[in-house]
């Protein structure tokens, strides 16, 4: 029996100046799953993502690696220099099929619905990043996050290309920038803030069609670690949503830190996709 990749689609650029195109997974020449091939700009590089991989008919049979490795050599040929398969909690045969083709955790999606304001701890307030204050926070956001990249498994080269494009896409206008909320944490009679936060009000459209909000940047100043303001700063992620009559919310945590994935199960978010990924 053969089987073959055949595009499915013409291929189509995307928003951020990339391509894609849905394939279908073919047995002797009958369409037997699907999947899409994303390329990524990230500064000079470009970044494969494989994604909606399905298998209709005849599991168990290679199909499903015979597609991922056959969509691996398109995105080469695309020039991505690695590639991320994002897989939904639910496909427990993916994920084992992506550590078997040698891809490793990097990330996890969860998200929660939000229903009613939860209240902040008695003596905390929130303020708005107002524009002098702006680059300051940015430097110290960039530096955290091209670190927790490294970590997952990204170059040097990587995380700084991909840091510098996400915050220049996503705050064109700095503090002013629309849809999103900068605020610091503060304590009654504290000078410096116990930490900031960042939330993006419509990362992304729902399936009924409602906006996804994300957080973007959590972070607790270094002297007031381990006292729970993490935790106070998603509630006030939480409040600043439902402000912006947002009611689903989401964030991405790597896959190593199990102090924030352990802070997130307890306010009640849930995995949705797991983000595997390697070298090409």
């Amino acid at each position: 029996m053969t089987t073959t990749l055949r595009p499915e689609g013409p291929e189509t650029p995307t928003d951020a100046g990339g391509r894609t195109r849905r394939w279908q997974i073919c047995a002797n020449g009958r369409q037997v799953g699907a999947l899409r091939t994303t390329a990524i700009p990230h500064g000079s590089q470009l970044w494969g993502e494989i994604s909606e991989l399905e298998v209709r008919e005849g599991r168990g049979r290679g199909r499903g690696t015979f597609g991922a490795l056959a969509a691996e050599e398109v995105l080469r040929n695309w020039d991505c220099t690695r590639v991320d398969a994002n897989i939904p909690e639910t496909a427990r045969i993916a994920r084992g099929l992506a550590t078997t083709l040698g891809y490793t955790e990097r990330m996890r999606n969860l998200a929660k619905r939000l229903t009613a304001a939860p209240a902040l701890p008695a003596g905390i307030t929130a303020d708005r990043i107002e524009p002098p204050e702006f680059q300051a926070w940015l430097d110290r956001a960039a530096r955290g996050y091209r670190r927790s990249l490294v970590e997952s498994g990204l170059s040097e080269e990587q995380a700084r290309a991909r840091s510098q494009l996400d915050h220049q896409r996503q705050l064109p206008q700095g503090a002013d920038s629309p849809g999103v909320a900068l605020r610091r944490l503060r304590a009654d009679g504290e000078a410096e803030p116990l930490g900031s936060l960042w939330v993006d009000f419509h990362r992304r459209d729902l399936p009924n069609g409602g906006p996804l909000a994300w957080v973007m940047t959590v972070e607790v100043s270094p002297a007031h670690r381990g006292r729970g303001h993490g935790r106070t700063l998603m509630l006030l992620a939480e409040r600043e949503c439902l402000a912006a009559g947002v009611r689903d919310l989401g964030l991405n945590v790597f896959a190593g830190n199990e102090v924030a994935i352990r802070l997130y199960a307890s306010l009640g978010y849930r995995v949705t996709n797991r983000i595997y990924g390697k070298p090409l």
